[in-house]
């Protein structure tokens, strides 16, 4: 396919620059000669008219599918949301050794304090820590997922992603723990 087009080039100056096509369609297709491909949208725009869920034969054509489809990708940012939460409570109760170091520090007036550091740890082999590991490629999975449909710039679906995040965060964080360090000047 001829790419002279993209930066000012003819096309015998093009086919030397190392991205060279054979002219297999009319449109500006990588998928191997697929004519029917539909362009990426490069833009956020408002539709419901041919659009790819995370896999070709996955396209929203109606307001109805639209519907379905901000409830899906809403509750899978949710769901997301949730596991990140989920996951450190796990961590939490499957710590195993817990160890406390005392560590001497300058005080006021020349006196030394004993500062104590709680250590804690997990063992390798051990089911916590695979549970920990296969909730973390659903994560990684979902979290990937979730990039590549904000990524079809459909308004819709990006609304979707951003508000069932928000939503899950919100369910789901007021839980989390939060330790906050008293000599820690960095608020």
């Amino acid at each position: 396919m001829d790419h002279s087009h993209h930066m000012g080039m003819s096309p015998v100056e093009n086919s030397t620059a190392g991205h060279h096509h054979p002219d297999t369609s009319a449109s500006h297709s990588h998928g191997g000669g697929d004519s029917n491909m539909m362009m990426m949208q490069m833009t956020f725009y408002f539709g419901f008219k041919n659009v790819e869920l995370l896999f070709s034969g996955l396209v929203i054509n109606t307001a109805g599918e639209m519907a379905g489809a901000f409830v899906g990708v809403f509750l899978l940012a949710m769901f997301y949301e949730g596991l990140k939460i989920a996951r450190e409570s796990l961590l939490r109760k499957s710590q195993v050794s817990i160890r406390y170091n005392s560590m001497p520090v300058p005080g006021p007036n020349g006196t030394i304090l004993m500062e104590t550091h709680k250590t804690v740890g997990q063992q390798m082999l051990s089911f916590p820590h695979l549970l920990q590991t296969v909730l973390h490629i659903i994560q990684v999975v979902i979290s990937y997922f979730l990039m590549l449909i904000f990524m079809t710039y459909n308004g819709y679906l990006c609304i979707a992603v951003a508000a069932g995040a928000g939503t899950g965060y919100f369910l789901f964080s007021w839980k989390k723990a939060v330790v906050v360090d008293i000599t820690e000047h960095c608020h």
